[in-house]
């Protein structure tokens, strides 16, 4: 994680660089900021930023990967990484959710924003708990 957050700082770093020196030139070029271009650098920083932050935050609370070390092999990364979902259509429900919330957005429907914003929900919540089976409990006689 040490690696993941260095990098990402550096991108935020230079995107901020990037976004005050666009925003700057436009402004002395035609005497007006372009705020499209300003805006869309700026939200770049503040993604990478928040990336950079968390990685920052998860590799101050757990051990050393062997990526992260100078003496780590390739051998020391192998074995089991965790559990991939071998197919799920949940995907594909969250995505057809967010295009009807969009398509809502478009032609400025509030049901439709609604229907889509509430679809969005319940398949994000068939994602996470695709695979919860919860605590079973026994009766003691």
């Amino acid at each position: 994680m040490r690696t993941e957050w260095k990098i990402f700082s550096v991108i935020a770093v230079f995107l901020l660089a990037v976004g005050v020196l666009y925003g700057a030139w436009t402004a002395g070029d035609s005497g007006q900021v372009e705020w499209v271009g300003t805006v869309a650098l700026l939200l770049s920083f503040a993604l990478c930023a928040m990336c950079g932050g968390f990685f920052w935050f998860v590799a101050r609370r757990i051990d050393l990967r062997p990526e992260d070390r100078a003496d780590g092999e390739i051998a020391d990364g192998a074995g089991e990484i965790g559990f991939f979902s071998p197919g799920s259509y949940w995907p594909f429900g969250l995505a057809l959710a967010a295009a009807i919330a969009g398509f809502g957005l478009v032609i400025w429907q509030y049901w439709l924003i609604a229907l889509g914003l509430v679809a969005v929900v319940l398949t994000a919540s068939g994602l996470l708990f695709e695979y919860y089976t919860g605590t079973r409990r026994t009766a003691e006689h």
